[in-house]
């Protein structure tokens, strides 16, 4: 399509938008009356105006019926969990028993560090990118030193090239093939969250399985986001959280996928309750029988309350349909990419270092630009203008135009409200 940065085209794209109607379906921010431009869709999705419904619904079961709600209540508790990873395994592409609902993504993580990660004297190293999220590096240190192991000495991070921002896929590729004999696991990020970099995440998988090694994605910023084929990908095991593109709620119970061939391979586990076969697990016997899929990896009984935000928000991603969801996606951050590359030109000199790459193939929603000049600024000048984005030192202003709630005008007012600042 030949893009124009007008108005009334973008105005235009909203009017054939036939996702249009599904931004009716969320609560959006307003300030002193006036509606806002919400962009943080990386960071907290918006609430769906079902969510309530649903909460409501549980609370009613609970004041009602008690703990026979797992049995007796209208949609017995016992079966929740069933309502959702339909929905969620065509998202993350994988097969219905391969998903699970459980916990939040940093504990889960660590569980799966407890099943995957399985040093030994040969084999302990642990490829992952430099300066990944926070809880990620504090997850791979804790683990690596509990099996008596130096971090320092085992991770192995492979970092953007000098004056580079992103990493080079030959360059992971190229690490993996350097530590194939001595690399236990490798564990990146599906998109990172400071660049917003969607990496490859098939080639990583491939090469991390002709290593010999275990193969593992915290898809924080990348589920919900942008398509994924996990299955057919042979990754080992995934993570990801609700409450960004899948707009669950603060807090929102996360998500995991485990390769079916991992099922029954008798892997080291954390075990808990939740997760003993469900026909006898109300017989409370002693030794664990897991569950089989990855349900078996769950420990502790489901906050139902969460699992009722996460409905709401699957169950409008189920109306709207997951490919329509996607086809939009590439199209309203084509334009935005389209419109601020056309700001940044037109200036007298360069103002914007855009640090997410251009290509679709390697984003997803999330644009991460670097403001050569006056960054904290224009941010605030873009907040008090009902534009809600993100600050991230040094200097960078994240936003993410998410298909299910912005739209094409919103993409042409904020390229408009930048020009103005800058």
């Amino acid at each position: 399509m030949q893009f124009v940065n007008t108005q009334s085209f973008a105005v235009a794209l909203d009017t054939s938008d036939p996702l249009k109607e599904f931004r009716n379906e969320f609560i959006l921010p307003e300030a002193n009356g006036e509606r806002q431009v919400y962009f943080l869709g990386n960071s907290l999705g918006l609430q769906p105006k079902s969510a309530a419904g649903y909460i409501q619904s549980i609370l009613h079961d609970w004041a009602t019926l008690g703990v026979e709600s797992f049995f007796h209540a209208k949609e017995p508790w016992m079966d929740y969990h069933d309502r959702l990873v339909g929905t969620l395994s065509s998202i993350v592409g994988a097969q219905p028993n391969e998903v699970v609902v459980m916990n939040q993504l940093t504990v889960n993580l660590h569980l799966m560090l407890a099943s995957f990660y399985r040093p030994s004297e040969k084999r302990n190293r642990i490829i992952c990118e430099a300066k990944a999220f926070p809880s990620d590096q504090y997850a791979l240190e804790t683990h690596v030193r509990e099996r008596g192991l130096d971090p320092a000495e085992v991770i192995i991070e492979v970092a953007p090239r000098a004056n580079e921002y992103t990493l080079r896929t030959e360059d992971i590729l190229a690490i993996i093939e350097e530590h194939r004999d001595d690399t236990a696991l490798v564990l990146f990020g599906g998109i990172n969250y400071y660049t917003g970099q969607l990496l490859d995440m098939q080639a990583t998988a491939k090469a991390a399985h002709k290593a010999g090694a275990m193969v593992g994605f915290d898809l924080a910023h990348a589920a919900g986001n942008v398509p994924l084929q996990l299955h057919d990908w042979d990754v080992d095991f995934a993570c990801w959280c609700s409450y960004k593109y899948l707009n669950a709620g603060p807090g929102a119970v996360g998500g995991v996928f485990i390769h079916e061939r991992n099922h029954e391979k008798g892997l080291p586990r954390l075990a808990g309750w939740w997760g003993y076969d469900k026909s006898t697990r109300f017989k409370m016997q002693k030794g664990f029988v897991p569950m089989p899929g990855a349900e078996g990896w769950q420990i502790s009984t489901p906050a139902l309350l969460l699992y009722a935000m996460h409905r709401a928000s699957l169950e409008i991603v189920e109306k709207a349909g997951w490919s329509s969801i996607q086809t939009k996606q590439k199209l309203l951050n084509n334009y935005c990419w389209f419109v601020l590359e056309e700001l940044n030109a037109s200036l007298g000199k360069k103002q914007i270092e855009f640090i997410t790459p251009r290509s679709e193939k390697e984003r997803g929603c999330q644009v991460s630009m670097l403001m050569l000049e006056n960054g904290r600024k224009i941010y605030e000048g873009l907040m008090s203008r009902g534009f809600m984005v993100d600050w991230r030192e040094p200097n960078v202003i994240r936003l993410a135009p998410v298909p299910l709630y912005n739209t094409f005008e919103e993409v042409w007012k904020f390229g408009s409200a930048l020009r103005d600042l800058i």
